[in-house]
Order: C-alpha cells, then structure tokens, then sequence
C-alpha cells in the first residue's frame, strides 16, 4: 500500500507500533521483543523508502518495554493508551503530517 501511495504522488508516513508489554486477556505471549523487532524493520522500509517514519513506541515506552503506567495507559489494560497517550499521539502524528506537507 506504501508503495502504489507513493507512486500516485501520496506523501507516506510509517508509524510504529505502540509498546506493550503483556496482554492481559493472553498472558505469555511476551509481546514487547516482537514490537521492537517489528518497529525496527518499520523504521528501515521508511528510511530506505524515505518516507516519514512516526515514531510512537520511543515516546510512551517503559524501562520494561511497556506502556507507561499509568502515564499512557491503566494498570489493568497496559494495551491501550488512555487520554494522555492519545494526547501524546496526537502531538506526533501532528508533527509527522506537517512534515510531510511541508516536503511537498
């Protein structure tokens, strides 16, 4: 999808995928190693496309690799953000569509 925006002259942003450290609904799955190797091929197909790359996982992270609780989400959740993370979110994305009018 990328690739056929790019191609019909539409500016692309990546972004990453949010931290998360357990899901509590399915324990075990040990999802923060896999985000980080996701966000990190993320952050390469853009670079090397160059396209903008919205980077949500560095701003709302803990030390464990989670959400930040309860800054960005709430301790029986730890999967999505509360009103600050989307406020926090928001500022970013802003940021990112800025740029991206602003290579035009």
């Amino acid at each position: 999808m990328a690739e056929v925006a790019h191609g019909n002259g539409i500016k692309v942003i990546i972004s990453s995928i949010i931290p998360a450290i357990e899901y509590l609904w399915k324990p075990g799955l040990e999802p923060a190693p896999k985000i980080i190797s996701i966000n990190k091929v993320l952050k390469l197909y853009a670079t090397q496309n160059n396209f903008i790359y919205l980077d949500y996982f560095s701003a709302m992270v803990d030390e464990k690799g989670g959400l930040k609780v309860p800054d960005y989400t709430a301790a029986n959740d730890l999967v999505h953000p509360n009103k600050a993370g989307y406020i926090v979110m928001e500022q970013l994305a802003e940021e990112a569509i800025k740029k991206a009018l602003i290579e035009e």
